[in-house]
């Protein structure tokens, strides 16, 4: 279960029922009857909607993306929101956005490179680029090696870069929120926690201290 509480529809602001409608249908109660058309739970909508004003920001946002203002190529927007995804841990933000992906036309093989592009030739120049500077946006908080940015200046406008990095960095924000919140396909526990000792053992054992003995 997500770690905040979901709106039912007749506690929403009525300014988020719109949403509510396109998302799961106008006769669904979304708390009761989870899921949308993509296959996800949907709780991303019915946390989010504990404050109206944030959740309509973030639908500006996709507004923004998909935009006929843009000059940015789908293609290589799918590219840097689905690596962001993947470099931040999301599976939630990776998983919809592989779906974008073969939208935007790139085959399963390439799809299923994502995690390992660096090690492929499947991308162009400009989609090696892309990854390669989302990686520094992601995995290195933003300091972008000058050979990075270089490349990137090959292939794409000041305007596309802008607006690259705005969208790559907006989808890793989602990514991180999704994790903490754990929505969607990231309500999942903390996978490292301490593995118990064998059943049956009661000694308290210090490794190093059994390994030192050993020489």
């Amino acid at each position: 279960m997500p770690r905040l509480r979901q709106l039912r529809r007749n506690e929403v602001d009525p300014s988020v029922l719109p949403l509510y409608d396109a998302v799961f249908g106008p006769d669904r109660e979304p708390v009761d009857q989870p899921g949308t058309a993509t296959g996800t739970p949907g709780n991303w909508w019915t946390v989010f909607a504990l404050v109206p004003d944030a959740l309509h920001h973030m639908v500006a946002g996709f507004q923004f993306y998909r935009s006929k203002k843009r000059k940015l190529s789908p293609r290589l927007r799918e590219l840097g929101q689905a690596r962001a995804g993947f470099a931040r841990g999301s599976l939630f933000v990776f998983s919809q956005h592989c779906k974008a992906l073969r939208a935007a036309g790139f085959t399963e093989e390439q799809i299923a490179a994502i995690p390992h592009w660096a090690s492929t030739n499947l991308f162009t120049d400009a989609e090696r680029a892309v990854l390669a500077y989302t990686d520094d946006l992601v995995l290195s908080g933003g300091r972008v090696a000058d050979g990075t940015f270089d490349a990137l200046k090959r292939h794409l406008s000041d305007q596309e870069i802008i607006e690259f990095t705005y969208i790559t960095c907006t989808y890793e924000m989602h990514a991180t929120m999704t994790r903490a919140l754990r929505l969607e396909y990231d309500d999942v526990p903390e996978r490292l926690v301490e593995v118990p000792v064998p059943e049956g053992e009661t000694r308290s054992i210090d490794f190093m201290r059994v390994v030192d003995r050993g020489h």
